[in-house]
């Protein structure tokens, strides 16, 4: 028996619902089985209301589906939507059936737009009904940064209550890496048409989604709701079509409900990869309205790669279900040359081919990773980010890894699969057990562990220069394996840590990543979902240039001698000239460093001076440019109303972006939370009754991306009732 097949279901102890909540969500221990169940955790844990709530509200929700997902766009200024709803069952087809999608500005859907849907008959499914279906896909344009917008869609029973959803910005903005949701997998029969399957896979569904919208929550919270998108590794739902009862396309469909359900995705667009999970079976295709889709790496089921632009960065979505390489080299190459412009480069695929848990040493995987990462390294690719191993790990900086022998995809199941067996009864493990010893005597374990040496790859370890948790400069890829952000299945790291690995971390704990992209660093952090507690130090690539202020003056300025150029001597405009072109392209390398930004200043600065003292005539003065006025914040103002295990804050409106509240249970403010919102009236929920609240508010204007704040107000107290 083989720990892999241990699964859990793990559910909050705080305040878990599907809505998103300011309290991080807390879940419980594993039992030494290996699973717990959701309703045994909610009643050990006082929170069986919320799970009574949840299965109320579950038993409705099952049969929808017609939940909506939204996705990145081309680029920031677009939103991409897609839903389900029922096919017309008379003969009306005008353009009135077809399902429409309205955005506005506001509450009030100022400047609204309305977007008629492009239909897709959805093939070989029906509802237990005997409803069919056709897919709808919208794309949003002409969006604008920092602006909360609101959309309704018909869902064939006319258009929704209007959802909410914010647009960031895209000069400094974070996204969330998360890894196989894979919905119904903590359901452990197998696809047999039967009631007890059906009962089963919706347990399992009701449980995962509880724990996958807990993750989402969480994720928010650590960003105060600054997320721009989610980038999730593949295998979205566990079913395969081919495990399917009777091979039913639609049998899926409850768990693609499940997986749309948590409240945080009405306004949150997710980046899907397709994993092993989603790869047979087309309704991935028809929930997801993928933008720049290709038919290169296309499995001819669910499509092939994508691309997306957000700021400065690319993010390019490959299908490695299908295993033509040259394909996805084409895609890759085709994609970068016509985004020259993107300073960070992400890649996305299933496959850990550099993790470290029970996948990553099958020869399947690493006989795609020395196929793979020649391909990212010679398109400069920063970031890959992968599922499939359900355990977190990060590497090292690597460049140049080879392969040393072939071998065939199977090769070594048998000695795979003794070397992690956990045994019959198996205690509650996070390691496998490594039970093929380094003096085994059999040959063909010296052959596995021959095969474990030479994919370490330790020769592919980029000798970095650091500063602090940040590498600077690095010509190599790191490659990141995301955990399970549900919980609903979990895999043992390998007993041996591989070389090229940097830090894992498997626990048994969903877990999720944040990234921060700025103009020149990509840092992350990743988080359990229980505690919020971080998994691993913080870990960033700088791409440092130094600070081209001076240098970009200097050029400008420079630019008005070419107009004078005959008031010079042939000779000093001449080394002028290669002192202006040197300095420009220093100023436009992404990867320029502070000393060779420092030294085209001084170069430039010195050529120019030899020019002016070598002038035939008196050149016209160059004005200098003008420093930027300061932003000035006014103060805040705000009033405070006690309510029933929580507090109102009103606030006096100014002309700023938003406001951010500090409260706390004490006049020193430890421990303080802070809340960001736009909105001058704001309710702080979840407070101990009859316990003091200590508030205090600051305004913030958001300028060229960043925010700047004002002090904060007099400290308001008042007693929760």
């Amino acid at each position: 028996m083989r720990s892999n097949w241990r699964k859990q279901m793990m559910i909050s102890a705080l305040a878990l619902t599907l809505s998103a909540t300011n309290v991080a969500p807390v879940f419980a221990s594993a039992a030494p089985d290996g699973k717990t169940n959701a309703v045994d955790i909610a009643q050990t844990m006082g929170t069986t209301a919320q799970w009574n709530r949840w299965e109320k509200e579950w038993e409705i929700l099952k049969n929808d589906w017609t939940q909506i997902s939204l996705s990145p766009g081309s680029n920031a200024t677009e939103l991409n939507f897609a839903w389900y709803t029922p096919k017309q069952t008379n003969d009306d087809h005008s353009n009135a059936n077809v399902p429409k999608l309205i955005i506005g500005e506001g509450h009030n859907m100022k400047n609204a737009k309305v977007y008629e849907a492009e239909q897709t008959a959805v093939k070989d499914e029906q509802d237990n009904n005997g409803e069919t279906y056709n897919s709808n896909k919208v794309t949003a344009t002409g969006l604008k940064e920092n602006k909360t917008y609101y959309y309704s869609y018909d869902n064939g029973n006319g258009y929704t209550k209007p959802a909410e959803y914010t647009t960031k910005s895209t000069n400094n903005f974070s996204f969330a890496f998360v890894g196989d949701p894979q919905i119904g997998s903590s359901n452990e029969l197998k696809g047999k048409d039967t009631k007890e399957f059906y009962d089963a896979q919706s347990n399992a569904v009701k449980s995962d989604a509880f724990n996958w919208s807990s993750t989402l929550n969480a994720a928010l919270e650590k960003t105060d709701d600054q997320l721009s998108f989610v980038v999730s590794a593949g295998d979205q739902i566990q079913t395969t079509k081919k495990k399917l009862p009777n091979k039913d396309a639609s049998k899926s469909e409850i768990e693609y409900t499940g997986y749309l359900s948590p409240e945080a995705l009405k306004s949150l667009p997710v980046a899907t990869t397709v994993g092993n999970h989603d790869a047979d079976n087309a309704n991935y295709t028809y929930h997801f309205n993928r933008t720049n889709a290709s038919e290169l790496g296309s499995n001819k089921v669910v499509g092939g790669d994508y691309y997306f632009k957000y700021g400065n960065a690319l993010f390019i979505m490959l299908n490695t279900q299908d295993t033509n390489v040259a394909e996805h080299k084409q895609f890759i190459e085709q994609t970068v040359a016509a985004n020259k412009d993107c300073k960070w480069r992400i890649v996305t695929l299933h496959q850990d081919i550099y993790g470290s848990a029970e996948h990553s040493n099958e020869p399947e995987i690493t006989n795609l990773r020395y196929q793979l990462t020649p391909i990212f390294e010679q398109n400069d690719i920063d970031a890959v980010l992968t599922g499939h191993d359900h355990a977190y790990s990060r590497s090292k900086m690597l460049l140049g890894g080879t392969k040393a022998n072939d071998y065939t995809d199977d090769e070594f199941d048998a000695e795979l699969e003794k070397d992690m067996d956990a045994g019959e009864n198996p205690t509650t493990k996070t390691v496998a057990p490594g039970n093929i010893k380094n003096d085994s005597t059999d040959e063909k374990d010296q052959k596995y562990l021959a095969y474990l040496k030479s994919i370490m790859d330790e020769k592919a370890i980029e000798t970095v220069k650091k500063q602090g948790s940040s590498v600077i400069n690095p010509e190599g890829v790191l490659y990141m394996t995301a955990g399970s952000s549900s919980g609903s299945k979990y895999y043992d790291l390998v007993p041996r840590q591989q070389t090229y690995i940097a830090h894992r971390w498997q626990e048994d704990v969903p877990t999720y990543s944040v990234v921060d992209v700025t103009e020149n660093s990509l840092t992350i952090n990743t988080y359990r979902t229980d505690n919020d507690e971080k998994i691993d130090e913080t870990f960033s690539i700088t791409k440092s240039k130094g600070d081209t202020t001076s240098l970009n003056a200097e050029i400008k300025a420079s630019e008005s001698i070419v107009k004078q150029k005959d008031a010079y001597t042939t000779e000093s405009y001449r080394v002028f000239e290669q002192a202006l072109t040197g300095a420009k392209e220093v100023a436009a390398d992404k990867k320029a460093t502070k000393d060779e930004v420092e030294n085209a200043l001084k170069v430039l600065t010195n050529a120019k001076a030899g020019l002016e003292k070598k002038a035939t005539t008196k050149p016209a003065t160059v004005k200098k440019p003008t420093a930027e006025k300061k932003v000035v914040v006014a103060k805040a103002s705000a009033k405070l109303k006690a309510g029933k295990k929580k507090v109102t804050v009103k606030i006096k409106k100014a002309s700023v972006s938003g406001y951010q509240i500090k409260y706390a249970s004490n006049k020193n403010f430890k421990k303080a939370k802070t809340r960001n919102t736009r909105k001058t009236i704001y309710t702080i929920k979840s407070l101990r009754s009859k316990k003091k609240c200590y508030v205090k508010v600051r305004a913030y204007k958001v300028i060229k991306g960043k925010k700047i704040y004002g002090s904060y107000s007099k400290v308001l107290k008042v007693t929760v009732k």
